[in-house]
């Protein structure tokens, strides 16, 4: 994208802001998770978790968060899901099952976990530990390949649109619009 993809402007503010809002309506605290190199550009009072720069790939973030709150549940949001609103994270949320690793959206063609939009269970996480000691890999999304989870198909799977390049900030802002 050539810039952070939290700062980009899809609904009146911050991509960040949006999805730290949007997430609040249904937990009870949320942090951003922020990269050393991101810290200057929150407020001094911003509730963030530093990454701790232990684990490989978007594991990072979600394995810090854990490490801060181990017993809880972590609601997990990619900052470059523009099209996510209430309505898609509420069927997210109404899907969980707390008895498997993770509830994760996914898309009705691929079957596949959306491990950016996903409710990691503690167990999940502890777990994930181990497989990156042991796995090749370092993705969420294997990961959860593997795991015993619960998958949400959305309503409108256009909510699950990854924009990573300019062309897709285009995109949504022109459906926005």
């Amino acid at each position: 994208m050539g810039s952070d993809k939290g700062l980009l402007v899809y609904h009146g503010k911050p991509q960040r802001e949006y999805l730290f809002e949007l997430a609040a309506q249904f937990c009870d605290a949320v942090y951003y998770s922020v990269r050393e190199d991101q810290l200057d550009s929150f407020p001094v009072n911003a509730p963030v978790i530093m990454d701790r720069d232990e684990y490989r790939g978007p594991f990072n973030g979600i394995l810090s968060a854990h490490e801060k709150h181990p017993e809880v549940a972590w609601l997990v949001l990619a900052c470059d899901v523009p099209l996510l609103d209430a309505k898609g994270l509420w069927e997210l949320v109404h899907g969980r099952n707390t008895t498997k690793y993770a509830t994760a959206f996914s898309t009705k063609d691929s079957g596949l976990p959306e491990p950016l939009i996903a409710i990691w269970e503690p167990m999940a996480l502890r777990a994930s530990k181990t497989y990156l000691e042991t796995a090749k890999g370092s993705g969420p999304r294997k990961f959860l390949m593997n795991a015993d989870i619960q998958l949400v198909e959305p309503s409108l799977e256009e909510q699950l649109y990854n924009a990573n390049s300019k062309e897709d900030y285009q995109l949504v802002k022109e459906k926005l619009a």
